[in-house]
């Protein structure tokens, strides 16, 4: 068979589209989150009310790790980066999130993190899409890179959630897309929650770049879906530094804020 050519891909999705819209219309649904009944003509599984409550990081943030400020023993005099990151150094340069990991938005993610939604990757690009606008500009991305999933987890799944918000972001951006570029090779803890030291053990040495991976001197966009204590984006910075990147700064849908108690994990 021949391959189709770009104005037929293109006209293909454009009559997929339209079905979609035209079966939303006949055939409404609810909306996958609250259950009130769509009326949008698109494909997208959530309602305008649940993506309106979606709570945004506040413009007050830690300049490194993006943690918003949480009460006043965070700051010593005009420093602009938190205790934490001070305290323990984090691997990547900055960490940049769109909203706080709670309520519809937390539930949004754990949708698309089991099925695969590509309509609710794509919105969420556009969110990250602003959010990128906001990184600081020494760290322009030349490459951007997905946190991997085990290679069983990715068995299991089918697919890596990141893939579908951050495939659509590349292509608005303009940037190469290195889907494989890291490897995970140990997978994470049955346990479904764990505790602030739990995720940086769970993940202390867990990817590595892949044979034959290059990123000497890059500048790499790594993204994945929730940053909980920042141990998962840690840990692939070091591996890419030390493949040789250049800068590395982490790009989420959403961040838990400090609470003191243990979250689901997201890795």
């Amino acid at each position: 068979m021949m391959p189709l050519s770009n104005s037929r891909v293109h006209v293909a999705r454009w009559l997929e589209s339209l079905a979609g819209a035209v079966a939303s219309i006949l055939f409404p649904s609810g909306c996958r989150i609250c259950e009130a009944l769509l009326t949008r003509a698109d494909r997208l599984p959530v309602c305008g009310a649940c993506l309106n409550s979606f709570r945004e990081l506040p413009k007050e943030i830690c300049e490194r790790c993006g943690q918003p400020w949480t009460d006043a023993g965070d700051v010593d005099g005009d420093e602009s980066v938190c205790r934490e990151c001070r305290e323990r150094g984090f691997a990547f340069d900055a960490a940049r999130s769109f909203g706080i990991y709670e309520g519809a938005l937390a539930r949004a993610i754990v949708l698309m993190k089991y099925e695969r939604i590509e309509p609710l990757g794509a919105w969420f690009a556009k969110r990250l899409l602003e959010t990128a606008r906001r990184i600081p500009s020494p760290y322009s991305a030349d490459v951007i890179v997905p946190v991997p999933l085990h290679r069983e987890r990715q068995k299991e799944r089918g697919f890596n959630q990141v893939d579908l918000f951050g495939r659509p972001l590349a292509r608005k951006l303009r940037l190469p897309y290195r889907a494989v570029l890291l490897k995970r090779e140990r997978a994470r803890p049955e346990k479904h929650l764990l505790h602030f030291e739990e995720r940086w053990e769970a993940v202390r040495g867990a990817f590595v770049i892949r044979e034959g991976g290059r990123v000497d001197n890059l500048r790499i966009l790594l993204l994945d879906d929730v940053m909980t204590s920042g141990a998962t984006l840690d840990a692939c910075s070091r591996a890419l530094r030390e493949a040789g990147a250049k800068s590395v700064v982490g790009l989420t849908i959403a961040r838990a804020v400090r609470q003191g108690i243990p979250v689901r994990e997201s890795f």
